[in-house]
């Protein structure tokens, strides 16, 4: 029976297979968050401290504000191919991690961080190869006292994360996939890719067909008030 409130570390859940999470490599956030009726994108507060897309599992975290023992101890309990999401309630006021984490945890096989919360050593995780995102920064360092959790269904930013949902990442934000959902959402985000390909070629050689934007305005009852003129003459 489980005693300590706020305070419990959930060592093992189910990881989606690799296969499926390295499936979505490539493909847009927009393209993937468009065939999920456009929801699931963690909010526009939470924005990339670097350029290196980020693709992952879901490894969580629930800290107190400003408290970064319990992501210390998720960077050690993780494993390759995990994002470690960090529910720091947004608060920026001390940042949750580093240089010094981050390095450690990218040797570890960690390949990305979520945090909803500040960071610091800005201009060093600007150029490095595992993708952060966070809600800002500060020089202000955190305390390490606890409490917090591991492992349990956290928010960030307004979107539910679930230890392994499976995270895509680029310069647009993050979105979030139920790993019993991937299979369709995958299949319907490559159609997307293929349709905005022939698109953007229709576009360079001239020949988008624009005729559904006059289609819909009519079909919603937009008057055209120039054109009611045109004709009235």
């Amino acid at each position: 029976m489980y005693g300590n409130a706020g305070f419990r570390i959930h060592s093992e859940f189910e990881r989606p297979p690799r296969n499926l999470v390295d499936a979505f490599k490539g493909i847009p956030v927009a393209n993937i968050a468009d065939n999920m009726n456009r929801t699931f994108c963690i909010g526009r507060k939470i924005r990339p401290y670097n350029t290196a897309p980020l693709i992952g599992c879901a490894f969580t975290v629930k800290t107190r504000l400003g408290d970064n023992l319990l992501l210390h101890k998720a960077i050690d309990l993780g494993s390759p191919g995990d994002v470690i999401v960090v529910d720091g309630q947004g608060d920026t006021t001390n940042a949750l991690i580093g240089e010094l984490m981050i390095t450690w945890a990218q040797k570890r096989g960690i390949v990305g961080f979520i945090i909803d919360g500040a960071i610091r050593d800005a201009g060093v995780i600007k150029q490095m190869s595992i993708p952060v995102y966070a809600a800002g920064v500060t020089p202000a360092g955190p305390y390490k006292d606890g409490p917090g959790e591991i492992n349990i269904p956290i928010s960030c930013d307004g979107v539910t994360i679930n230890p392994g949902d499976i995270l895509v990442g680029d310069d647009d934000g993050v979105v979030v996939i139920n790993p019993k959902d991937a299979p369709e959402i995958l299949e319907k985000a490559r159609k997307t890719v293929a349709k905005e390909a022939e698109i953007m070629a229709a576009i360079k050689n001239g020949t988008w067909d624009r005729t559904w934007v006059d289609a819909a305005l009519r079909e919603k009852g937009c008057e055209f008030i120039d054109a009611t003129k045109k004709e009235g003459n």
